[in-house]
């Protein structure tokens, strides 16, 4: 057997190993990888290590910064969002697109009554001059 007959043997015999042990210790890797590399492991949401590193730290005697211009109804209203369903907060946010499309139809509304309004109003001096 020639030299390049058996370099071709050899490596035919890594790419097929015989029994299911050596294919598995073939696929082992020893390699060690930092995971304190920014590179290797990036943040996936940019910012949450920040966010849950401050909810680590101890309670303190003051109110967070989003919380302090909130009153006492707006505190309420929150504790009242974060008790619901998740079907539930789903139906609030219906109520509430509702409500703005109704508010929209509303202000339509005013708008074409007071400039329907205006328009008569301006027809009327017009007509006593």
């Amino acid at each position: 057997m020639t030299g390049a007959e058996r370099t071709s043997r050899e490596a035919g015999e890594m790419a097929a190993p015989a029994d299911g042990a050596d294919l598995e210790a073939s696929l082992l890797s020893f390699e060690k990888l930092d995971r304190a590399s920014p590179d290797l492991w990036p943040e996936q949401l940019p910012g949450v290590a920040e966010f849950a590193a401050s909810f680590k730290s101890p309670i303190t005697s003051s109110p967070p910064k989003w919380m302090a211009e909130l009153e006492n109804d707006d505190i309420d209203m929150l504790k009242e969002l974060g008790s619901l369903t998740t079907a539930n907060l789903m139906e609030k946010v219906r109520g509430l697109q509702n409500l703005a499309y109704q508010l929209g139809l509303d202000e339509c509304l005013s708008w074409e009554r007071n400039t329907f309004h205006y328009q008569c109003q301006r027809s009327v001096r017009f007509d006593l001059h």
